[in-house]
């Protein structure tokens, strides 16, 4: 039998810098992302995009996960080729999607020239900023599961709820900064090209910062093969059947799908429902939305420790999800148009934001054995983004055909002025169901077993 020794990720200086190197990779994502989530009406004005053009780029993130699998195959990529090669593969799709981005919303010839899509003509720079869009979308969500498997490696036994927690807060400071200062940069440069442009170099660092953390996974993965006592089982086919087969994959799946689809397509819209509904400066209009990720940064981090130690995960996902419907349902009141109201519900909905992914991510690791996890995070967000791909489209398609109630002239445009009425009724709907899956997965919780309600640390 091998001496056990010391690990990489025993030290608790080198697994928080791993865990800082790719959480940069993940804001760079978040940022690129993001970037466009607050000019809706800056693409209406200035690139004449429809409010349903704007809902098929939006949903677009996820076309190519959807419809083509990418994501799933991505996953079993990740579980056969480990985390570097799959990593480093994710920062190239994304470089390459924004860059192709970047190339069309530059372009104005492509906005003189359309093509017809389920009988609906779109722009030419709205086909090809789509088409940009899901190839980052392929990458960002690899990166995801990525990121999310080598934290699990680093981590588990140790900190996890938090290390996720943590790395979820840089990220969405990366959501937060896109909110807050995207329509403050393409206004100054008179430009939606600008801010694009600045994602994609923060992309590159994000994947320099990548490459310079699989340097010390390679050195982890020689450790953890030389203290190996047997060989460790490996991945194989059947294994997508065991997670397939598992409920309790299925109901964080759900619940994943529903929560999100509730959060991220509101992002996308939240710009406009500040300018329209309580009467926010266009310019400003991303400084409300973006307290909902800043608040995320303090509080995912407070959640995940409290699961490490306490437990209580299923308490987290049941109390998050019922906060997230209430501000759904006040957001939809029309006689709710203060804005110093939007920004206690803001405040609100980022601390729902907070306590269900600080608890649904870490649950995962604890229902499924870690060599499934790729592919495991793989499926949960492949169904997550088949409600970010619908629920944006849906929204947009909305809008577009059932809230126009005037148009106003700006910079010396036609703009449509929208109710949002509808769209948060549609969104409160929509989250209301995470109420009844995290329910029902604290009661599987209780008959299966899987620990969700127990400290993730290990007493020493």
């Amino acid at each position: 039998m091998k001496n056990k020794s010391a690990l990489l990720s025993d030290s608790t200086a080198t697994r928080w810098l791993m865990l800082l190197l790719i959480a940069i990779t993940m804001f760079a994502a978040y940022v690129a992302s993001d970037i466009f989530s607050p000019l809706q009406t800056m693409l209406e004005r200035h690139n004449q995009w429809s409010a349903t053009e704007y809902g098929w780029f939006s949903g677009s993130y996820s076309i190519f996960n959807v419809f083509l699998g990418m994501l799933i195959f991505g996953g079993l990529i990740l579980d056969k080729k480990g985390i570097r090669f799959s990593g480093i593969l994710s920062c190239i799709l994304m470089v390459t999607g924004i860059a192709i981005k970047y190339w069309a919303v530059t372009n104005d010839a492509l906005i003189q020239t359309s093509m017809s899509l389920f009988g609906t003509q779109y722009k030419m720079q709205v086909v090809w900023a789509v088409v940009g869009f899901g190839i980052f979308g392929v990458g960002a969500e690899v990166a995801g599961i990525t990121v999310s498997k080598a934290i699990v490696k680093w981590f588990k036994g140790k900190e996890l709820a938090l290390a996720m927690g943590m790395q979820l807060s840089l990220a969405r400071l990366g959501s937060a900064a896109a909110l807050a200062f995207s329509p403050m940069i393409a206004v100054k440069f008179q430009s939606v090209g600008t801010p694009v442009l600045f994602g994609l170099t923060l992309l590159v660092v994000g994947g320099l910062s990548f490459v310079i953390y699989s340097i010390y996974d390679k050195k982890l993965d020689k450790q953890i093969q030389e203290a190996a006592t047997e060989e460790e089982e490996s991945f194989n086919a059947k294994d997508v059947k065991a997670v397939l087969s598992n409920k309790g994959f299925w109901l964080i799946a759900l619940l994943c799908v529903v929560f999100y689809s509730a959060v991220f397509p509101f992002l996308k819209y939240a710009a406009g429902l500040m300018e329209f509904k309580f009467g926010v400066d266009p310019k400003l209009s991303g400084l409300i939305p973006s307290m909902l990720p800043f608040g995320a940064i303090v509080l995912t981090p407070l959640f995940g420790r409290i699961y490490d130690k306490i437990g209580h995960g299923a308490d987290l996902m049941i109390g998050g999800s019922i906060l997230l419907v209430s501000v759904h349902v006040l957001f939809a009141m029309p006689f709710i148009n203060q804005w110093w109201v939007a920004i206690i519900l803001m405040i609100l909905l980022g601390i729902a934001f907070s306590m269900v992914p600080s608890a649904m991510w870490p649950s995962l690791a604890k229902i499924m054995p870690e060599r499934q996890l790729g592919t495991t995070y793989a499926l949960t967000f492949y169904i997550q983004n088949i409600g970010l791909m619908v629920v944006p489209i849906l929204i947009g398609f909305v809008l577009n055909n059932y809230c126009v109630v005037d148009s106003v002239m700006k910079d010396g445009l036609a703009v449509k002025v929208y109710d949002y009425t509808l769209p948060m009724s549609i969104f409160a709907g929509i989250c209301s169901l995470a109420i009844f899956i995290a329910l029902i997965l604290k009661r599987v919780d209780k008959k299966m077993g899987y620990g969700l309600q127990v400290a993730n640390m290990k007493k020493q």
